[in-house]
């Protein structure tokens, strides 16, 4: 149980300062951060939480952190249906104040919310194909990175960072493509406040999360075993 509520922390904390980046600050008048601040508030929120939890829960504030790691065989089958629930739970969590927070300003309207989508919901308008191979890669690398920052042989104490680091370097390429997935958890947060179209499209940022961590899973449990 100690295990879950720092997930459902973490969780809260990613959306609250990843999300939150977005719709609070990204735009603000003559002081936004634009995409390069919010790209580095979703690797702040990582770094952060790696360190607070980290030694609690694992860190993953994520379902497709939580499956990549039990493909790579670096987590317990029997845990990842509670960390999902719990991430999604931390998630939702996260939104919600962020909805607090922003509908507190005059003439608040919802807008995008910081949603994930493609086409015509996509920051750059790209199509399906585009936002599908985007998400799947930049979570398999986001995973290699996981898996390699967290073996053993790796220098200790620094995970946190390199995992932090990589997420921010993710943001940076691809927050024009989808608004940069990545996590299912964080996808769904968003799109139960958004509701129509980006619930339509919420099918893509839990495929394509899952599978571009499965395959990283095996592909460095293949090069772990066969590493000097």
């Amino acid at each position: 149980m100690k295990k879950l509520v720092a997930e459902f922390i973490g969780t809260l904390w990613l959306v609250l300062g990843g999300c939150g980046s977005a719709v609070l600050a990204a735009a603000f008048p003559e002081l936004g951060i634009g995409f390069a601040g919010v790209a580095l508030a979703f690797g702040l929120t990582v770094l952060t939480m790696a360190y607070a939890i980290g030694h609690i829960s694992g860190c993953h504030l994520n379902p497709a952190v939580s499956v990549g790691l039990w493909i790579g065989g670096r987590f317990d089958k029997k845990e990842v249906l509670p960390y999902i629930i719990a991430q999604v739970l931390g998630g939702i969590a996260g939104a919600t104040i962020l909805y607090l927070i922003a509908s507190g300003k005059p003439g608040f309207e919802i807008g995008g919310f910081a949603a994930n989508g493609y086409g015509e919901h996509s920051p750059g308008r790209y199509g399906l194909t585009a936002a599908l191979t985007s998400e799947v890669i930049m979570t398999f690398m986001f995973l290699l990175i996981i898996l390699g920052a967290t073996d053993q042989r790796a220098p200790k104490g620094l995970a946190g960072i390199a995992i932090g680091l990589g997420l921010t370097l993710i943001h940076l390429i691809s927050i024009p493509v989808t608004n940069t997935s990545v996590n299912p958890a964080r996808s769904t947060s968003q799109a139960l406040f958004v509701g129509d179209w980006a619930l339509d499209q919420l099918w893509l940022f839990w495929i394509a999360p899952v599978i571009g961590a499965m395959l990283a899973g095996i592909v460095y449990k293949y090069m772990g075993r066969t590493a000097n």
